[in-house]
């Protein structure tokens, strides 16, 4: 879809709010020309959500996404979808719990492009992994899920990364610092993503390579759509969830996501490693008296 037509598309919906607010859509705005024309970068999660939105930002950019993820068909279904507007984009179907997968979704890129200047760590689900109700094995593959295949993703990869000087870029959760309650095994992985940002940003900095984070806190996908679906009086929850993030009083969009991630791994952002960006409206940071 062309910028100009979802201009229109944002004017039209604008008339039906409600109706809109429950549907997930990636917007793409136009190129921001940051510098990473054909550079290949790995985005783990790449067919749903931030990681479709991330995929799709670094594609106008006029990079050269791998979209990973378990499934072949959504993985296929965003790759044609950006080659059909005009981009390149390249599909690898793993399951990230195995570190088998994280080893070939490298060699595959490797094999395809020959090169990798960029990861974007995605990939996770918040599954509800508790302390009072959870128990050891069910922690432990919940940070397989959610934290390892960032450690073996970037492990894999760094030899190429060393030869690109390129950047990573780790998504994670708010969960982290505010914690909420029932996802202990969540939280834990997503204090572990922050630890291993700052921590790879010393260690790899002799390399030039940058590492950063970018923090989510409540973000507009089809995952958030589905589990809102779920609840009593949707509209109205999602009110006041809204209610709480100061700037705009409304839920970040997966392309307000991308564009961070997209300014990190570019040349506009030489000089910035080890930071955890927080995109997320103030959510975490600012005083609660900004609510209505």
């Amino acid at each position: 879809m062309g910028y100009t037509a979802i201009r229109r598309l944002r004017q039209f919906v604008a008339l039906f709010p409600i109706a809109w607010r429950m549907i997930p859509i990636v917007f793409e705005s136009p190129p921001m020309n940051l510098g990473l024309q054909d550079k290949v970068i790995l985005v783990s999660g790449g067919a749903k959500g931030i990681g479709e939105g991330v995929a799709r930002v670094l594609a106008a950019e006029g990079a050269s996404p791998v979209v990973i993820g378990r499934n072949v068909g959504d993985n296929e279904a965003v790759v044609r979808s950006i080659q059909s507007s005009g981009g390149r984009a390249f599909g690898v179907q793993v399951e990230l719990s195995q570190t088998d997968d994280c080893r070939h979704a490298v060699e595959a890129t490797i094999a395809k492009f020959g090169r990798i200047d960029g990861l974007v760590n995605n990939a996770g689900v918040n599954d509800g992994v508790n302390l009072e109700h959870g128990d050891t094995e069910r922690f432990l593959a919940s940070l397989r899920k959610n934290l390892i295949h960032y450690y073996e993703l970037a492990h894999f990869a760094l030899p190429e990364l060393k030869k690109s000087r390129g950047a990573i870029v780790n998504i994670g959760s708010k969960v982290a610092e505010t914690g909420q309650g029932g996802t202990s095994a969540y939280a834990a992985a997503n204090g572990g993503r922050n630890a291993l940002t700052r921590e790879w940003a010393v260690e790899l900095a002799k390399y030039d390579i940058r590492v950063n984070a970018v923090i989510v806190a409540e973000c507009w996908t089809p995952m958030y759509a589905s589990w809102l679906s779920t609840v009593p009086n949707a509209e109205e929850t999602r009110r006041k969830i809204e209610s709480r993030i100061p700037l705009g009083h409304r839920m970040t969009s997966c392309e307000e996501i991308a564009n961070m991630v997209a300014v990190l791994l570019s040349p506009r952002s030489s000089h910035t490693t080890g930071q955890l960006i927080h995109v997320d409206g103030g959510y975490v940071h600012l005083d609660r008296a900004c609510a209505p």
